[in-house]
């Protein structure tokens, strides 16, 4: 399964945990939007080619 997360804060201890914990079974991606502007386009193809997505 490809698990995305998206992150609006930067990350947290707690996100950080589920990143690890789902990325032992699972393909997983991360966007910090906190980090720097991303283009929507990259966001809309990745939520569109993930089977999970995660906000935080």
């Amino acid at each position: 399964m490809r698990v995305l997360f998206l992150l609006r804060d930067g990350p947290e201890k707690l996100c950080g945990q589920i990143i690890d914990l789902h990325s032992r079974e699972h393909e997983v991606t991360v966007i910090d939007l906190s980090e720097r502007e991303v283009p929507y386009e990259r966001i809309v193809a990745e939520i569109c080619a993930h089977d999970r997505v995660i906000a935080w």
